[in-house]
């Protein structure tokens, strides 16, 4: 019923040793194969080659898609080849992907240094930078004049809404909250959130797509932050740090306490440390200004003391915990009842 294990850092590339030691978190597991899919969205143009965004760039390559896989920072995308050739063999190693279909996924996905030639063929555009509203709406006014007319605009966002990025939408009514989850083949549930303004067809077809690619789409009636996975996973993160930052107990028993109800392999600490700190860090921010909320100040300064240190999480080998072999993952980790400072 409960999850076995998180991959630790699989997601940016880990070692092939990290790799034979970590087995998968859910208990439902969904195959990458090219039978049976839609064929109404067949080129994909991914803008953003951080976690999220390779991964999603995988999980369609997988069903069949063409995928253009693009970021502003030359440096990411130098990596990306390479990380991406991680995953499809983590995949590969795992079962997911048969042997022989390894080098036809890697050779569906091109890494764009310009993404204009694919942008003018995308039939659908994911939206996938990092967690800030100005970057994102950049990206959708970079983005709309290249593309033909019927594109659909999608933006993976975990905490914002599709209706603030309308006014940078070149097709507002062709654009809609396609939010993914970590890892998309196997958290495989896709959030479906259209503003007020969507085009039906557009979600429809997107749906339609969603389940093509092995994903549960959730259909949304109105719009509403974070979701509804989010909103819940968001509630306990607040609740965990303020646990650590007010003295309460050390981060590991935090952890501990969760990971020993639950019976999971992992607890609040190290899923913020896969999601990502940075991420974390600019969602807890934003809301710190939007909500003038001093409790959310004092996470965010929480949060910051670690990737001031460029300590981001699993992606950066540290962040809460050390990478590739981090605490809770250890036999002993629920009877230590040690704590490290916070």
């Amino acid at each position: 019923m409960y999850a076995k294990a998180w991959p630790a850092n699989f997601f940016t590339g880990p070692s092939r040793k990290a790799e034979a030691k970590i087995s998968l978190l859910l208990y439902r597991t969904v195959g990458i194969h090219t039978a049976g899919m839609q064929r109404d969205i067949q080129n994909i143009l991914v803008l953003g080659a951080g976690t999220m965004g390779k991964q999603i760039a995988v999980q369609c390559a997988g069903h069949g898609r063409q995928v253009a896989l693009y970021d502003i920072d030359s440096a990411v995308l130098s990596r990306a080849k390479d990380q991406l050739a991680g995953i499809v063999g983590w995949l590969t190693a795992q079962g997911h992907v048969q042997p022989g279909e390894r080098s036809s996924i890697l050779e569906r996905i091109k890494v764009e240094p310009d993404f204009t030639s694919a942008a003018s063929r995308a039939d659908l555009v994911i939206e996938s930078v990092f967690e800030d509203v100005e970057a994102k709406r950049r990206a959708f006014q970079d983005v709309g004049p290249h593309c033909p007319d019927q594109t659909i605009y999608t933006t993976n966002t975990s905490s914002f809404t599709a209706s603030m990025f309308v006014q940078s939408c070149t097709r507002p009514d062709r654009l809609a909250a396609l939010h993914f989850h970590l890892p998309v083949w196997t958290a495989n549930v896709v959030d479906l959130m259209p503003h007020p303004g969507t085009d039906p067809c557009v979600v429809e077809t997107l749906n339609k797509f969603a389940l093509s690619i092995g994903q549960i789409p959730i259909i949304y009636k109105k719009e509403s932050h974070g979701y509804i996975f989010n909103a819940l996973f968001g509630a306990m993160q607040r609740q965990a740090l303020d646990l650590v930052i007010g003295g309460v107990a050390s981060l590991e028993d935090v952890d501990r306490a969760w990971m020993g109800i639950f019976k999971m392999s992992i607890g609040p600490y190290g899923m913020m440390d896969q999601i990502g700190l940075d991420t974390t860090l600019r969602v807890t921010a934003h809301w710190a200004r939007v909500l003038n909320d001093q409790a959310a100040e004092q996470r965010a300064a929480f949060l910051e003391k670690l990737t001031s240190q460029g300590f981001l999480g699993a992606k950066t080998n540290r962040g809460f915990y050390t990478y590739p072999d981090p605490a809770y993952l250890q036999p002993d980790f629920l009877q230590t009842g040690s704590s490290s400072p916070s």
